[in-house]
């Protein structure tokens, strides 16, 4: 449940700061990357006229668009049975799942079977989150408890110039 809780967490970071928070960024481990070179950062600059966050918002939309994920996630689902909410869920889970196959690629961190030993890359230390009775020196290893997931790819597509990428989900009127 807490990796749930913590893939929310980052999921409305991005979403609504365009970046992750300092502490889901410990939570996960990670750093955030050092100020490229000027002559990088002066060509790429025409490239990135869209603010970062328009990417958190354009996969929320595209979820919103193919399976109702922000509407399910609005609902107060407390009136509704396990039962009504597990079958909701069920097709919304495929749904949500081939979007993001069609506009990403993601990777295992550890390509390994969860609960079997696995050593810690040690190409990138922020890929893994010692968890447990850590020593004050992390060891090269443990049981794997989850295997992590990477964007190996992302591939989303092109923004109109004047679409508001902040409207999610647009308001519909019916015409009778």
């Amino acid at each position: 449940m807490s990796r749930l809780v913590l893939a929310f967490r980052c999921f409305f970071n991005i979403l609504f700061h365009g970046a992750l928070s300092d502490g889901a960024l410990t939570e996960l481990h990670l750093s955030r990357r050092e100020a490229a070179a000027p002559k990088a950062a002066a060509a790429a600059a025409p490239a990135a006229a869209r603010p970062p966050s328009d990417g958190a918002l354009q996969i929320l939309g595209i979820l919103q668009r193919d399976s109702r994920l922000v509407d399910f996630l609005m609902e107060d689902i407390a009136a509704y049975s396990d039962d009504q909410v597990g079958a909701a869920v069920r097709e919304m889970h495929d749904q949500c799942r081939d979007s993001l196959r069609r506009y990403m690629t993601l990777q295992p961190v550890i390509d390994g079977v969860e609960g079997t030993f696995a050593k810690a890359p040690a190409s990138d230390p922020n890929a893994v989150k010692f968890i447990g009775n850590v020593p004050a020196t992390p060891p090269s290893g443990g049981t794997l408890r989850h295997k992590g997931w990477r964007a190996a790819k992302i591939d989303l597509p092109t923004v109109a110039a004047r679409q508001d990428v902040s409207v999610i989900a647009p308001a519909e009127i019916e015409i009778e």
